[in-house]
């Protein structure tokens, strides 16, 4: 790896970089991966000796954004990286999934794979490239592996499809769409739409197939020139005759097993049925042989419950909980099944259930969240729960692991463009799934249940979203695809196709391939039996509850929004936060202020909420000519009384005005602090308010002829008029 290349590609409109033998040269693999300015560090390395005692691949991958790869200082105390947020753990599993099925079968060395942000220019997105450079280096590297891949995201601007478009090109896409693949097939899909056909999106998938072909050129290219050569790698030989021993006793049982449809009644039989092996074949064997022949032959059950189930499903076409391909399993809905939280959901579907609830909160429940591209705040969150008991173990709890992070947020994606904008539904919202059972689809009950429970609150979301996992059983020319999986389906089978979506279309979609990619018709049958599946879910789903709640739950906070001019925002707050502290403590409301002049008054109580409202609105009122006021008289001048007639606005009563009988000084009619009935009766320029104390008062009689005609003053009084006019003036 010592020796320097550097090749680039074009993907679509975008150039990408990849270059080794100048980084990292002790790494096993390492590549600099770049677009635009945006560049990423990708290392892999592996140890040349199997973990002992472990049945499954060691394989982690961390993906670590730097805050100086955009000249940023990490807040907090410790100004320094921490643990992964979950936008990198989200990042490390989309380079995970589609890079694990390619290691070779029985594999058990340890393989770390570390991308990390070295710069980052606010425009091109930094996960793809990790997954592109995770690839090359893994490809380079003497490390066994069955790639290359190639990954790009695709969206849809204008109505063509664009390959990794930047930050400010996918905010005007429709459709966010990660698409992983090899020279053949398709072998991961992770994205989000804003309810695209099944046709537009098949056409979507191909379209990032088509493109990431130039990126597997380039890399394959890369190992020809400086690639390492291979690790000897064979997995360990079986025992052929301990094989067809256990084979012999335990395949009967397994045979009865697979039709047995409760998950906990199955898997005893299987865990009997393994015992009953393990017994008759190691008897009379010493212990210091013992427990590598009952791995043997754990792995040697596994392997004969594998081929049994998937031999059972492709021959009978019947499934372990004896469904046919396409049904979904009994569906549950209870609705408010929580009295106190604000919306809540128990949503059942065969063995997998979930608890799924709805709170609603205000502005400072937002969270804040700080990332390369800057700090930005979520107003929708949801969070996934898998306890222990769900599934009948016993373990530790140390918090959400990756997996519960991977699952919420899918959900999150799916339900996240049916929820109403902040102008029309200004809360934050935050749906917690607890799943309660699970066998197979936690992910697609928390999106169905999370749906329920936002309407069972009274969101007003755009349309309810249903999802359904989709498994296949393949065995050369022979596949069937299976609707609504259960676990082991899941862990016995090639695919994991999660498709989320309301009736018009698809919003959330997620694939994982454990086969060596997934043709176009394979896929394109899966998404209509998903839609069908989907579909039918979404018809139980309106049949509990039609549309959303109309009013809010009575334990949710109400908020009244009204809008001020932004220069009167000060008129709110007061000096030193003093009117809005006073608003404050006699209402008990909450009082949020947008620098755009927008404030949201929070609280359970109506009554309060209005009184604040009345407050504020009286505060930032504009005085209109014609209209009445209540004033306090504020000071006296020869000339007249200016008099406040809302807070913080002043008008000029003039003495003229202040009666219909003649006025020779303002203190016989009027003292400071005198509250009085005024109208307005001009604005003139610079805000110059006239009042009239007159306007609303009787007209004396002696003043109106007797045909109902005001009386023009007299010489005397018109003399006295000009005069207080020419003093006003000159003043």
């Amino acid at each position: 790896m010592s020796r320097f290349v550097r090749e680039t590609a074009k993907v679509g409109d975008r150039l990408v970089t990849i270059e080794t033998g100048r980084i990292a040269k002790q790494a096993h693999g390492a590549v600099l991966v770049s677009s635009g300015e945006t560049i990423v560090l990708v290392t892999v390395c592996g140890s040349t000796e199997p973990r002992a005692g472990v049945d499954f691949l060691p394989l982690t991958v961390d993906y670590i954004e730097k805050t100086f790869a955009a000249g940023k200082i990490p807040g907090g105390f410790f100004k320094r990286e921490g643990r992964l947020r979950d936008a990198e753990i989200l990042v490390s599993r989309l380079i995970d999934r589609p890079c694990r099925p390619l290691f070779p079968d029985g594999y058990r060395n340890d393989v770390q794979i570390i991308a990390t942000v070295l710069s980052f220019d606010q425009e091109n997105p930094a996960d793809v490239l990790a997954m592109i450079g995770a690839s090359a280096a893994l490809h380079l590297s003497p490390i066994p592996w069955n790639g290359p891949i190639g990954g790009v995201r695709v969206a849809r601007l204008d109505g063509r499809w664009v390959t990794n478009p930047t930050y400010s090109e996918l905010e005007q896409s429709d459709c966010d769409l990660v698409v992983a693949a090899s020279r053949d097939a398709i072998v991961m899909v992770e994205g989000e739409a804003d309810e695209m056909s099944e046709e537009d999106l098949i056409e979507a998938l191909w379209f990032g197939k088509e493109a990431v072909q130039p990126l597997i050129d380039l890399i394959e290219a890369m190992r020809r020139e400086v690639g390492e050569p291979k690790w000897d790698f064979v997995a360990p030989p079986k025992n052929p005759e301990l094989e067809k021993s256990a084979i012999a006793i335990a395949g009967p049982s397994v045979q009865a097993a697979c039709r047995i449809a409760d998950k906990h009644a199955r898997h005893e039989a299987f865990q009997k049925a393994l015992s009953s092996a393990i017994t008759q074949l190691t008897e009379g064997v010493d212990e210091k042989s013992r427990p590598s022949i009952e791995k043997e032959i754990k792995e040697i059950f596994e392997e004969l419950k594998y081929k049994t189930m998937r031999e059972q499903v492709l021959n009978e076409g019947r499934r372990v909980d004896g469904r046919d391909y396409r049904s979904v399993r009994p569906i549950s809905i209870e609705l408010g099944f929580l009295p106190r939280v604000h919306g809540s959901a128990l949503f059942t579907r065969g063995e997998t259930q979930a608890i799924v609830t709805t709170t609603l909160g205000t502005f400072g429940d937002e969270q804040r969240i700080e990332a390369l591209t800057g700090e930005t705040v979520k107003r929708f969150l949801l969070h996934y729960n898998f306890p222990p008991y769900s599934v009948g173990e016993v373990r530790p709890l140390r918090g959400p692991g990756r997996r519960e992070i991977g699952h919420g947020y899918l959900a999150e994606r799916s339900l996240a463009r049916m929820i109403p904008d902040q102008e029309a539904f200004p809360y934050v919202i935050r749906i917690v799934s607890e799943i309660t059972e699970s066998n197979g689809s936690t992910s697609m009950a928390t999106v169905c249940g999370g749906s329920l429970s936002l309407m069972d609150a009274g969101v007003p979301i755009k349309a309810p979203v249903a999802g359904v996992a989709m498994g296949l059983i393949k065995e050369g020319e022979r596949w069937a695809v299976l609707t609504d999986i259960i676990g082991d389906e899941d862990h016995l089978g090639d695919m994991d196709f999660k498709v989320c979506g309301t009736k018009r279309g698809v919003t959330g979609i997620q694939m994982d391939i454990k086969i060596s990619g997934l043709s176009k018709e394979i896929m394109f049958e899966a998404l209509l039996q998903a839609r069908a599946a989907r579909l039918e879910i979404l018809d139980k789903m309106i049949a509990a509850i039609p549309a959303p709640r109309p009013e809010l739950s009575r334990w949710a906070p109400r908020i009244t929004t009204l809008r001020v001019k932004p220069d009167q925002i000060r008129f709110v707050i007061g000096p030193g936060g003093k009117t809005i502290k006073g608003i404050i403590d006699q209402t008990g409301v909450q009082i949020d202020i947008q620098e755009d002049g927008t404030i949201h008054i929070t609280s359970t109580d109506a009554f309060r909420a209005q009184k604040a409202m009345d407050i504020i609105l009286n505060l930032t009122a504009e005085p209109e000519v014609g209209r009445t006021y209540r004033g306090i008289v504020k000071r006296l001048e020869p000339y007249g009384a200016f008099i406040e007639i809302t807070p913080n606005t002043e008008g000029l009563c003039h003495i003229s005005d202040v009666a219909w009988e003649r006025v020779d000084r303002i203190e016989d009619v009027l003292k400071v602090g005198d509250e009085v009935e005024v109208m307005v009766t001009s604005i003139e320029g610079e805000g110059r308010i006239r009042l009239s104390r007159k306007a609303v008062l009787p007209k004396p009689e002696s003043l109106t002829t007797e045909n109902g005609r005001e009386r023009a003053p007299v010489r005397s009084e018109r003399k006295e008029i000009f005069k207080d006019r020419l003093s006003e003036g000159r003043r």
